[in-house]
């Protein structure tokens, strides 16, 4: 009977840290980010996909440009519904049904050990393993199937055609309005790690320097909620993998281009006073799918203008 019961409170346990531990992972890997910026007249059009970002990415969220007409939000049905969380939908309701009643059952001297014992107690463990190892399987990545729309070009920079190469047919001429350059590709990798690098350093001259005055003004805000949380925020170890322009075009004198960009980095929160890291982790680079659009004036240099999540 004794033997029972420690089998019972040893899988309670289990079943417990097998939970929490997905729940911490989830906080863990956590990353500020968000949608804002400008794009010009296209600030509330969907941006095309490309072999980097192969779903149509929404509209920038949070804008100073007004929004004079309806938004063009990707259509849900063209690449599938979102894949729900782990503890939404039908996975979620199985084995929030399998564990909690079964640890209830047990403390009543029912579920997992009840009708068949200590074999049923079993059985009913290998269910939610099986459960589990269908719902990890689930969230796996898929490989992308959607051809892309943008330019699409080499590792380790925009231009470079080394590692990783992406050998893949070429786009419709039209996405690529401006003719973006292999300059201004090798452009766009610089100001990738240059406005990483002022934001880790808190450099908001250098941040003047990189992006538009609206977005110094997101940036400037987020790092000053760092700072009244004792915290701040430390890149480093930047890689860029991969990039494709999904779309560029001019308006006036002004020129415009949307770039989905893949890099990985070592990106933590640490506490200012102790040098804790809070978020993050400083030993595991974590990889990164935005979408970033940059613009110039007249020719001169590009400056960031928006970021969007993929």
């Amino acid at each position: 009977m004794n033997a029972l019961r420690s089998m019972r409170l040893a899988g309670i346990f289990a079943a417990l840290l097998m939970v929490f531990s997905m729940v911490a992972v989830g906080q863990a890997e956590a990353r500020m980010g968000g949608s804002f910026g400008s794009r010009g007249t296209r600030t509330f059009q969907s941006v095309p996909s490309t072999v980097t970002s192969p779903r149509m990415t929404s509209p920038v969220q949070r804008s100073m440009t007004p929004n004079n007409g309806p938004s063009t939000a990707a259509p849900a049905s063209q690449f599938g519904n979102p894949r729900p969380s782990f503890f939404g939908g039908f996975g979620g309701s199985l084995l929030g049904g399998l564990l909690f009643g079964g640890m209830l059952g047990m403390m009543f001297g029912h579920g997992f050990g009840g009708i068949a014992g200590g074999f049923g107690f079993l059985f009913q463990l290998l269910i939610i393993g099986g459960v589990l190892w269908l719902i990890f399987r689930s969230r796996a990545p898929a490989a992308p199937g959607v051809a892309s729309s943008g330019r699409s070009f080499g590792f380790p920079g925009f231009g470079g055609g080394g590692q990783g190469y992406n050998n893949q047919p070429s786009p419709p001429a039209n996405k690529d309005e401006i003719g973006v350059s292999n300059a201004d590709l090798e452009a766009f990798e610089r100001l990738l790690h240059d406005m990483q690098d002022a934001f880790a350093r808190e450099d908001y001259a250098g941040l003047r320097r990189l992006t538009t005055p609206e977005m110094v003004s997101y940036l400037s805000e987020e790092l000053s909620q760092n700072a009244t949380q004792g915290v701040k925020n430390e890149v480093s170890n930047l890689k860029f993998l991969q990039g494709d322009v999904a779309e560029s075009w001019r308006e006036g004198n002004r020129d415009y281009a949307t770039v989905a960009m893949r890099y990985s980095a070592n990106d933590v929160l640490r506490d200012r006073a102790t040098g804790k890291i809070v978020k993050g982790d400083a030993e595991t680079p974590t990889e990164t799918t935005e979408l970033w659009t940059f613009t110039r004036e007249g020719g001169r240099d590009w400056q960031l203008s928006a970021i969007q999540e993929a």
